[in-house]
């Protein structure tokens, strides 16, 4: 991949806007060189550390005041969060340092925000739970063998790694540093509304049927928009691309056209940025097929409403999300970030996120937190035993019902493409405002 340097972000507005568009379980103690163990690392000094207050940027998806209020409780010190859009939380990565303790992203937002120097490292062998972590992101495999496709967009195992403790150069094996420790990741695709729709959606291609004009929507995250598009687009028999998260300059312009021509048309409804606006869609029936994320489905399902994850013949889209340091981290702040990543990984947050759909990292973990039935609902693709309930408690589905998609393997293991940033990326921004403004 191209590398982008931070002066080339800048120059061309990318900087400016992105994209524009626990304490642990005493019976699993940590390993020697740890916050928690400190006997060959750094000691934590729990006055001290009572003191500490970390600021944390993400998107809404994470950014959970339950989530803030039991790390607090567990932790002993004081969580700040910001939760913004996809494109302000790069922006900030990259240009302004000293505004965040701790970066809440995902990984195809790595390829701009590593090069800026502006996270440091994160040195695995503090990190607990590492071995527990899901071989997606270590390397580059799925459970039991089973496939996962890396050949297109940008997969976690492309950067997971930098060279070294002061490196912003990713590496092409595993390394003792990471850029990020994973926490959640998903296969998404398309939600619908199946009592406006009147049928079972089974297509990419329908996002673009003439059945649906003036009711669809797309997310204006130019990155990830533009993925759905050419899924929609190839689905449709319009083009084929050799890498869909990776296009030409040729293809961005095609699809481009593609885009524009359709909501010249009138297909669209709107554009969303954030989960809420999508749900806001959703819910109010403006919209009744749409990309989606999931916690955004259980949050529509959540209000009574019958909202589908559709498992599409093509393939799913699919995306991880982890926890970087800012580099100007040190001493007691970061030891308390340590702890932080720790307890991220300890099973409470993996089974929390698990019932808006999300997966954990350390799902044997997570599964501690989960009861038999939510874990066999939406790890398994088991019939629910019982009713399933969001992580607010309220009710998602019934008794008898099947996740869509089904189990863990059959979602994740139909990814044909992960959420990416292009070589050719400020071409591709120049090309999505030109279709947002059409």
């Amino acid at each position: 991949m191209t590398k982008i340097t931070r002066r080339k972000l800048i120059q061309t507005g990318l900087a400016a806007g992105a994209f524009v568009a626990t304490t642990r379980c005493a019976q699993n103690p940590a390993p020697l060189g740890t916050p928690n163990n400190p006997a060959q690392g750094p000691e934590v000094n729990t006055n001290q550390i009572a003191d500490v207050t970390l600021r944390m940027i993400g998107t809404g998806v994470s950014q959970i005041n339950e989530i803030k209020q039991k790390a607090e409780e567990d932790l002993g010190f004081k969580l700040e969060l910001r939760a913004l859009s996809t494109e302000e939380n790069n922006q900030i990565a990259i240009t302004q340092p000293d505004q965040y303790d701790i970066f809440d992203g995902e990984y195809f937002s790595l390829p701009l925000v590593v090069p800026s120097g502006n996270l440091q490292p994160v040195d695995i062998s503090r990190i607990t739970d590492f071995d527990k972590i899901v071989p997606i992101f270590t390397t580059g495999s799925l459970y039991d063998g089973a496939p996962v496709n890396t050949s297109q967009g940008t997969s976690p195992i492309r950067v997971m790694y930098v060279q070294g403790e002061d490196s912003s150069e990713f590496a092409t094996e595993a390394t003792g540093w990471a850029t990020l420790i994973p926490f959640q990741y998903n296969a998404d695709t398309l939600g619908y509304r199946p009592d406006l729709v009147g049928r079972t959606i089974e297509s990419w291609a329908e996002l673009f049927n003439d059945e649906f004009r003036g009711k669809t929507s797309i997310l204006d995250i130019p990155s990830i928009g533009i993925i759905d598009a050419a899924m929609v687009a190839e689905a449709m028999g319009l083009m084929e691309f050799a890498d869909k998260g990776n296009m030409t300059r040729e293809e961005l312009d095609q699809i481009t056209s593609i885009l524009i021509e359709r909501k010249r048309a009138g297909q669209f409804r709107a554009f969303w940025k954030t989960f809420d606006e999508s749900v806001n869609f959703m819910s109010s029936g403006e919209v009744v097929l749409q990309s989606m994320w999931s916690p955004a489905v259980t949050a529509v399902k959540s209000q009574g409403i019958e909202c589908v994850y559709a498992p599409l013949k093509e393939g799913y889209r699919g995306w991880g999300g982890g926890i970087g340091l800012s580099r100007n981290l040190s001493g007691i702040q970061r030891d308390a970030a340590y702890e932080y990543i720790n307890w991220m990984l300890d099973g409470w947050v993996g089974a929390f996120l698990g019932r808006q759909g999300y997966y954990s990292a350390a799902p044997e973990n997570a599964r501690k937190f989960m009861s038999e039935a939510e874990w066999a609902f939406w790890y398994e693709g088991k019939a629910a035993s019982e009713d399933m309930v969001d992580p607010f408690g309220k009710t998602l589905e019934k008794a008898g019902a099947v996740r869509d998609g089904g189990s863990f393997e059959e979602r994740m293991g139909k990814v044909v493409v992960w959420n990416s940033v292009m070589e050719e990326q400020v071409y591709l921004v120049q090309k999505w405002n030109e279709f947002i403004a059409a």
